[in-house]
């Protein structure tokens, strides 16, 4: 099964009808601006022009603007985090830890164009508005459990000892979603403009599996 088809089952689809219609509109213009311009610089009557309906059935559907972004973060930010994180949980292999992470963060990348850019709005800079409520509902045993796992492999002489463990967690976010977030800056530069999504991906899937299986496979040579 491709990470883009486990994300698509894990995450599920929305329910059809014209009412629950309405409001996936509404949460998928909300998702597309608050990328785009960020959650405080996006009004209600924007979210409703792009979604095709009156701010009014924002109001019906959402009350306010703050039960807006709960449902956003619960409904959209929240699952697309947990099937990207959860399957880490069925690995104690490092490598293939790390290279379904990749893959995984990229294809929920392409199934939402919005994530990139409101983690790095939202979540990443301070002062985002979404920071503490993703800080609250995070599952840190997935965190925990590629901690232990790198930990282990450094016990067991497979990985280099100077890799600090608690920061693999950085090293994946900051390969993955930062140049993604970043992709309108990188494009403007000469010898950047023609790198790709794909690039990027395989970018980052051998810069990471490399530096945590280079120790290991010199020692099974």
């Amino acid at each position: 099964m491709t990470a883009a088809r486990s994300l698509r089952r894990s995450i599920g689809r929305p329910r059809q009808g014209t009412a629950i219609d309405a409001r996936e509109r509404l949460l998928d213009a909300a998702s597309a601006l608050f990328a785009e311009q960020g959650i405080a610089g996006t009004t209600i009557a924007a979210i409703a022009a792009k979604a095709g309906v009156t701010p009014a059935m924002v109001h019906y559907y959402f009350t306010n603007r703050d039960h807006l972004v709960d449902a956003l973060a619960h409904e959209r930010l929240l699952p697309t985090v947990n099937a990207v994180w959860a399957p880490v949980l069925d690995s104690n292999d490092v490598v293939s830890m790390l290279r379904g992470l990749v893959q995984r963060i990229f294809a929920a990348a392409e199934m939402h164009p919005w994530l990139p850019s409101l983690w790095l709005r939202e979540i990443v800079s301070e002062g985002g508005q979404l920071r503490a409520l993703l800080l609250k509902n995070l599952r840190f045993e997935y965190v925990l459990h590629l901690v232990n796992t790198v930990t282990a492999a450094q016990g067991r002489g497979e990985i280099d000892p100077h890799l600090d463990p608690r920061l693999v967690f950085m090293s994946v976010l900051g390969n993955t979603l930062l140049p993604l977030a970043v992709g309108g800056l990188w494009q403007q530069v000469p010898v950047l403009q023609h790198v790709t999504r794909k690039d990027v991906a395989r970018h980052a899937e051998a810069l990471l599996v490399n530096a945590f299986s280079r120790r290991r496979q010199r020692r099974d040579g």
